[in-house]
């Protein structure tokens, strides 16, 4: 029985943040991170940051990906299910109904404006995440390097226009991570 409840409270906490996230996964990293992580205490803030690295860089959306580990972490294959359908279900059924009366939903003044003020308001939600996980990041060579590097990729391939594909990104993040700790004299382990 002990075992439901934890189930039906991971669903609750994913339910919640699927309903009240809009923006997709990245925006959601900052409420799982306070919700799971600062609330509830799941999760330790350097797990978490390695539970949105890992959630990242496998196939499916980030969001789907964090539910999974934290539900499977927190009550095995069940907690992982149901975590999983806690977060996916509100943007299933909000599709769902929107795609009810889709053309009428889009014509309505008040829903275009709305959803312009959502739109900066997840760029908010992203910034915030990623600047919590910088402030976390330990503060050695190899990270900083990282993360200076990362920063001068994106800014290139912006500044230049060029239109790459997320994967090719994350794919070239992981190539420097592994040629930057080589240079550093490889302490992976550290």
């Amino acid at each position: 029985m002990k075992h439901w409840k934890r189930c039906l409270e991971l669903f609750a906490a994913f339910f919640r943040i699927g309903l009240f996230t809009f923006g997709g996964g990245y925006a959601m990293i900052s409420l799982i991170e306070h919700d799971i992580g600062e609330r509830r205490q799941w999760i330790g803030p350097d797990e978490l940051a390695e539970v949105f690295a890992i959630a990242e860089s496998t196939p499916g959306p980030i969001a789907v990906n964090c539910a999974t580990y934290v539900g499977y972490r927190r009550a095995g294959v069940r907690g992982g299910v149901c975590a999983t359908l806690g977060v996916v279900l509100p943007s299933f059924l909000i599709i769902y109904a929107i795609s009810l009366f889709y053309e009428r939903f889009l014509a309505m003044t008040a829903v275009a404006n709305a959803f312009k003020g959502v739109q900066v308001a997840v760029a908010f939600l992203i910034l915030r995440a990623g600047l919590r996980m910088v402030a976390r990041m330990p503060r050695k060579g190899f990270e900083i390097a990282a993360c200076a590097g990362a920063g001068m990729m994106v800014l290139a391939v912006n500044a230049l226009g060029w239109r790459l594909s997320t994967v090719w990104l994350i794919l070239a993040g992981g190539i420097a991570g592994l040629l930057l700790r080589r240079a550093a004299g490889g302490e992976a382990g550290k």
